[in-house]
């Protein structure tokens, strides 16, 4: 976990996550978003994408879940998140998650972030989230 005062530009945190059936499933179980371009097959073949995707908010969660466990970490507050799905990703695909300090705004102790997902060192999503880190950090004493 890292507080406001850790962080610097230029610091990153990069984590990879696998896109398997069962994500997929649970995502668009717990989002009640069962677009057929996810979930089936038969459908998806007939789309530009030639075969089912994961949902892009599905991918961008992997940025949220980073920004929130791990970088900057526990008690960390989302501000605002901008994204461009720039290409699917797939079943079996691994994403590559980066996120990157880019600007410190040191009057309201808040932090720009670049948001990056790639596949295949191919970026499939990027954006720029604005977060306050912790004031200082946070220690989990339940472990």
């Amino acid at each position: 976990m890292y507080s406001f005062k850790d962080l610097k530009v230029g610091n990153s945190f990069i984590e990879k996550r696998k896109i398997s059936e069962k994500i997929i499933k649970s995502f668009a179980y717990a989002s009640r978003d069962r677009n057929p371009i996810h979930l089936d097959e038969k459908f998806a073949k007939k789309t530009i994408f030639k075969g089912r995707i994961a949902h892009g908010i599905l991918v961008a969660s992997f940025i949220s879940s980073l920004i929130g466990n791990k970088f900057p970490g526990p008690g960390t507050i989302y501000v605002s998140q901008n994204l461009i799905f720039k290409k699917p990703v797939r079943i079996n695909d691994i994403v590559t998650v980066k996120v990157s300090v880019k600007k410190k705004i040191k009057r309201k102790g808040w932090c720009e972030l670049l948001t990056t997902c790639l596949v295949k060192n191919k970026i499939v999503l990027e954006g720029i989230a604005v977060v306050v880190p912790p004031k200082k950090n946070y220690i989990n004493i339940s472990r």
